[in-house]
């Protein structure tokens, strides 16, 4: 998304903590700042240690496409009183749908949500990730990571042993000339340049993830 063409729908402003008359590309500006700075444990660790926490962050709305679409499920189910698998619709469920139809407001949805915003959701819960209001140092070692993609030659002897000279997505054999260090999680998204977070892949391989995050 460039500058010239950033439009923020007020909703999703405020949802992750701005004015709505603050400036579309400054709002995007930070958000793309904050968002790469913070340590993602759910990504790097393969664990959430927030808990309870997770649920007092902002959740992801809809876009006002997909909240219509919805719309139409639900007529279409209070039309036909029963579910597209043909079991019916209980009197309770029909009741909710009937509300939810008439007090149905597409306005309230935003047009577009940025995908920068749409990373950093939970992938589990859905709620945009705390630490990304938090900051970093909430989630750091006392030794901080290594943000730069600059790998140390004595990490990548140790990566190369490691993966056993293997492309960790094809498979493919690597002889030295071959041999390419890959972020898992990429720099642009947060990740870091220690050992954890680098893997040998072969050229084609890398050249295909570009920035893309495989969990």
């Amino acid at each position: 998304m460039s500058k010239s063409n950033v439009h923020l729908d007020p909703l999703v402003k405020k949802l992750i903590g701005f004015d709505v008359e603050d400036p579309d590309e400054e709002v995007m500006q930070q958000w793309k700042e904050a968002s790469t700075r913070v340590c993602k444990p759910c990504w790097e660790l393969r664990y959430c240690p927030y808990g309870s926490l997770v649920e007092q962050f902002p959740l992801v709305p809809p876009t006002r496409e997909s909240a219509l679409e919805h719309q139409e499920y639900l007529k279409a189910c209070l039309r036909a009183d029963k579910f597209p698998d043909g079991s019916p619709l209980e009197l309770w469920r029909r009741e909710m749908f009937e509300d939810d139809v008439k007090e149905f407001d597409p306005s309230k949805y935003p047009e577009e949500i940025p995908q920068e915003i749409l990373n950093m959701e939970c992938n589990v819960f859905g709620h945009i990730c705390p630490v990304v209001f938090t900051g970093s140092g909430f989630t750091e070692t006392s030794e901080s990571r290594r943000q730069g993609r600059y790998i140390p030659f004595r990490s990548k002897m140790r990566v190369v042993r490691r993966d056993n000279y293997t492309c960790q997505h094809c498979g493919k054999h690597l002889l030295d000339n071959e041999v390419e260090f890959d972020h898992i999680i990429p720099i642009s998204r947060g990740g870091s340049s220690g050992e954890h977070n680098v893997r040998l892949t072969c050229h084609a391989c890398n050249r295909e993830k570009t920035d893309n995050v495989e969990i």
